[in-house]
């Protein structure tokens, strides 16, 4: 799938949950690999905060992101909109150090970018493909995040809390075309036994009953509700009855525990790329939650590039019979079996490395390696392959070497492995030359690299 961002830009106005503030919004188109950022126009210089893991600065009743001096808040409602509807690329603009609240979800967001439009760009998305289980838990609060592989980015969310109205509740989502419809309308949530903490901290001045979810499940005096009721601008309640104080009726019976899934998307988004993974969370929270988008980030900043999914019983995009018809090369020199993915940007070729190679014989006898220098050339091949591809009478052209950048070897490849060679089009192809960064895997680890520059010449 190709990266996308918004057709047009679109503006919400609210007042902020913990400012009070009459805030403004924007959402703007950005070009490919941008990811999310977010502007302070009320600040002089306009400074930018790009909306990443490592820049989460505090996590109490939401996600703060902050660069220096700069802080921006409770974001997490419009970037859950952002990344459930498939945006890779957006700049945002606001006039304050907090989103507006809006009714407490995500909804409004989603429907503004429904009226924008959203548009396919040129790059292909980047995917983060979960392997390997991860998993973080907070001992103090029984929290515990449990991150598997999955075909898609779904959820399955837990939460409990000591209270006779949500003791446990439980959300699901499967697909993220499941958010629009399930998740997006649920609203953020707070007990009345909260609402006075909070407010010394400083915290929800522009909460109401219009913007959360009010629970009231612990008797207080009537005093003491009214004064919390005329702190926060809302009729006075009956002390006696215990229940929700809103007279909206709930979107759903467990809000509260679609309104924390919509949370972790948020909070998600914070790794940079759409996630292919199944997410398990009990008791899920921001810190939490930031803590697991925090590993997931080291984890791509030590992987330039994820290693290729295979799967041996998928059907192959070609096969050795279509190769030999692209590529010139013969026994022993033909360097790829077949290719399991190909897009107009890359593509992936596969060789299995077998005891009967022909350079095992002097390379070394008793310790057989394969020679750098051959996993240079089966790259460059899986390369030639995708140029030609693109031609309409490949047969007739071959693919040459001009240069050779960076290679690095990091690993011996021995009979038994199987070589994943992922390799890029770094740059448009012109005049038939193609430069192209190539990299090959054995399991998860990077065996060798190399930068190449070819140009595709017609065969006399």
């Amino acid at each position: 799938m190709k990266q996308r961002t918004l057709q047009n830009s679109f503006t919400l106005q609210g007042i902020g949950l913990h400012t009070g503030l009459d805030i403004v919004v924007t959402f703007n188109p950005a070009p490919v690999d941008h990811g999310y950022k977010i502007r302070r126009l009320d600040l002089e210089d306009q400074p930018v905060i790009d909306a990443l893991a490592e820049h989460v600065v505090n996590t109490q009743r939401g996600t703060v992101l902050g660069k220096g001096d700069v802080t921006v808040s409770t974001i997490e409602h419009g970037l859950s909109a952002l990344y459930a509807l498939g945006i890779d690329n957006c700049l945002i603009d606001v006039n304050a150090s907090e989103f507006p609240i809006l009714d407490g979800s995500a909804i409004a967001y989603v429907r503004e970018i429904r009226k924008a439009g959203v548009v396919e760009q040129e790059k292909d998305k980047d995917y983060y493909i979960v392997r390997n289980k991860m998993e973080v838990t907070d001992p103090e609060t029984g929290s515990k995040l449990t991150l598997l592989p999955d075909d898609a980015f779904c959820i399955n969310s837990f939460i409990e809390f000591d209270s006779h109205y949500i003791p446990n509740q439980s959300a699901s989502m499967d697909s993220m075309t499941d958010f629009e419809k399930e998740i997006a309308s649920s609203r953020t949530f707070v007990f009345v036994r909260e609402i006075q903490q909070l407010r010394k901290a400083g915290l929800i001045k522009g909460g109401n009953l219009d913007n959360a979810i009010v629970i009231y499940e612990r008797k207080l005096t009537q005093k003491e509700l009214n004064d919390i009721a005329d702190e926060i601008g809302v009729p006075h309640h009956n002390a006696e009855e215990l229940g929700y104080l809103n007279h909206r009726k709930l979107a759903f019976p467990n809000e509260p525990a679609r309104h924390k899934l919509l949370d972790i998307i948020g909070d998600m988004s914070l790794t940079g790329k759409p996630i292919k993974g199944r997410l398990i969370a009990h008791k899920p929270g921001h810190k939490i939650n930031n803590q697991l988008a925090r590993m997931i980030r080291k984890d791509i900043k030590l992987n330039e590039v994820q290693p290729p999914v295979y799967d041996v019983k998928m059907e192959p995009v070609m096969d050795n019979i279509r190769i030999r018809e692209l590529l010139p090369h013969r026994y022993p020199f033909l360097m790829v079996d077949k290719v399991i993915q190909m897009t107009d940007t890359f593509i992936v070729g596969v060789k299995n490395i077998t005891t009967n190679e022909p350079y095992f014989t002097g390379h070394f006898p008793q310790e057989p390696v394969m020679p750098g220098v051959l996993q240079v050339e089966a790259m460059a091949q899986t390369g030639g392959l995708l140029v030609l591809a693109k031609l309409d009478e490949p047969e007739r052209y071959s693919t040459y070497f001009l240069k050779i950048d960076n290679v690095k070897f990091r690993h011996k490849v021995v009979p038994g492995d199987t070589i994943l060679f992922r390799v890029e089009l770094t740059s448009e192809m012109r005049r038939g030359i193609a430069t192209m960064r190539g990299l090959a895997f054995i399991g998860d680890k990077v065996v060798s690299e190399a930068d190449f520059t070819a140009q595709i010449i017609k065969n006399k």
